[in-house]
């Protein structure tokens, strides 16, 4: 039987209309990424005057946090090495920037997650000293200026006392009601400016990952991939995998996710590249020797942001021509020299140094005995050989520093730089008082007498990921004067070290006696057939 037009009309309109009425029904609807929306918590509809209050109305949810975060190195800021039994992390090490937190704990301790740790009374065990807000703020406006012991301002105040300046207080109620999962933003706060700037310390990381490009970082790719911080390294607990001060130098498992049981650091590359990640053979035999970074990130401090290379504390002092603390800045508005804190050398797109590195990265701290002499003292040395069977090539930045020493005792200082009081340096520019001031705030022996020293500090590369046609050619290594030029214990071909001229004279030899048994057999071959004709 034949079906009415007008039916079949009124028949698609029906099911047209159902269709339409399902989608609309079955659209995504656009939700936050976090599953509460802070904003309509009760609790957070309040104005607070510190930052302990917002901790407190955070843990009348969230009851075990804080417990969780007093077990993490971010809270301690320390850290047992399990190989050379060191006692390591800010609280301890001495560094080659801004020398050591200790003494100046006011200053450094803006990068605490925690509030009020200005000296050796703060309270490590309370819940309420936790800072939230550091690593959950989706407004970009949280900040703990300088000098406030890791406080944040909720009222203008004029700082330093006295001084007629005013830093803004923050509304701690609005970025309270509007935190999520950590950022990489938030995580920037701290680590895109460790050593007193933009890009100063690591190389790998600055500001321009914020939003970084494919060009820049593969995974951090804001319009591709767009890692967060917490992507690779996946928190447990509040707990964040990956440590500078003990890495995870060569990983031998298959790619893993994170799951129930699973010890093992979630933030190499090979957890999801695996052992095999490239179609060609040949190169997968590299990534038995070759840690993935030293292909795959060619440069560093290559988003637009210079990392700090030198930097001399001997040469600190100098007033300008009217007696005045002065700044220098080159080309590009970045200081080279300031009174208070010496010479600097800044630079971008910079070629990794290359070492074996088999995860021991051993300090020299505070009271060791060292010796002024025609190397370099090594702040940090990652130890590794192509022998031991544990160590993979790294790229590593180099950071070269002179610091305060102690001539008498031999050994590195803790130098009071930041604060109020008249010891500090920045306020009188007398070295012996400042390293006086700091050695009796950590409780070491001091001599008096203050000397300066050459050191280094090595900074492994693992971020600033660039996309794998701009990985290194095989050239950059396999040639006169290339990357790995000076690393021993491996033969590689093309390499200047490694040519043998008896063995290519040898070469070159066989390759002539072949071509001439060649071209002889040829000729005896053509001379027979002309007989035999």
């Amino acid at each position: 039987m034949r079906i009415p037009n007008f039916l079949i009309g009124v028949l698609t309109a029906i099911f047209l209309l159902q269709s339409a009425s399902a989608a609309t029904e079955t659209a995504p609807i656009n939700l936050p990424k976090s599953t509460a929306d802070h904003s309509k918590f009760k609790i957070l509809d309040q104005d607070f005057a510190s930052g302990p209050e917002v901790t407190k109305a955070c843990l009348s949810c969230h009851t075990e946090a804080s417990k969780q975060i007093h077990q993490t190195q971010h809270w301690k800021w320390e850290f047992v090495n399990p190989d050379t039994q060191q006692v390591l992390g800010k609280k301890h090490v001495v560094n080659n920037f801004c020398t050591s937190v200790k003494s100046n704990e006011a200053a450094c301790n803006s990068c605490h997650i925690g509030y009020g740790w200005k000296d050796d009374t703060f309270d490590f065990a309370s819940q309420e000293n936790v800072d939230c807000l550091a690593c959950h703020d989706h407004t970009g406006k949280y900040s703990k200026p300088s000098g406030f012991a890791g406080n944040p301002v909720a009222k203008d105040t004029e700082f330093p006392p006295g001084s007629g300046k005013i830093i803004r207080g923050i509304n701690l109620k609005e970025i309270a009601q509007k935190v999520g999962p950590t950022t990489r933003n938030a995580c920037g706060a701290c680590h895109f400016k460790g050593g007193g700037g933009d890009g100063v310390k690591h190389g790998d990381l600055d500001s321009s990952l914020e939003a970084p490009d494919k060009a820049l970082d593969v995974h951090m790719d804001a319009e591709g991939l767009n890692f967060s911080c917490a992507t690779c390294h996946q928190t447990d607990g509040h707990q964040v995998p990956g440590s500078r001060y003990a890495p995870t130098a060569r990983d031998k498992d298959a790619a893993h996710l994170r799951g129930a049981g699973d010890k093992s650091n979630p933030a190499t590359c090979q957890a999801c590249h695996g052992q095999a990640p490239h179609q060609a053979v040949k190169l997968n035999d590299h990534t038995a020797k070759i840690a993935c970074q030293t292909c795959h990130i060619p440069a560093f401090a290559r988003g637009g942001v210079p990392t700090k290379m030198t930097w001399d504390w001997s040469t600190a002092g100098k007033l300008d021509k009217d007696g005045k603390f002065q700044t220098l800045r080159d080309e590009n508005d970045y200081d080279t020299y300031m009174t208070i804190k010496g010479d600097f050398k800044w630079a971008e797109n910079v070629t990794p140094e290359y070492v074996w590195f088999n995860g021991t990265n051993k300090y020299t701290l505070i009271g060791d005995k060292i010796e002024k002499g025609d190397k370099p003292v090594r702040i940090n040395g990652f130890e590794g050989s192509a022998t031991d069977g544990k160590s993979m090539i790294w790229p590593i930045k180099l950071f070269r520093g002179k610091q305060q020493y102690d001539p008498v005792n031999k050994s590195l200082v803790i130098t009071h730089l930041a604060g109020n009081d008249d010891t500090a340096y920045w306020k009188n520019l007398d070295w012996v008082k400042a390293v006086t001031a700091g050695m009796a705030k950590g409780g070491v022996k001091f001599s008096g007498q203050v000397d300066f020293i050459e050191t280094e500090s090595m900074w492994a590369i693992n971020h600033m990921v660039a996309p794998k046609e701009k990985a290194l050619a095989c050239v950059a290594c396999h040639s006169s004067a290339g990357r790995l030029e000076q690393i021993d214990g491996v033969y590689m071909p093309g390499r200047s070290r490694d040519h043998a001229r008896w063995l290519e004279l040898g070469g070159w030899l066989l390759a002539a006696l072949t071509l001439i048994g060649v071209l002889g057999h040829g000729l005896m071959r053509i001379v027979v057939a002309k007989r035999n004709r």
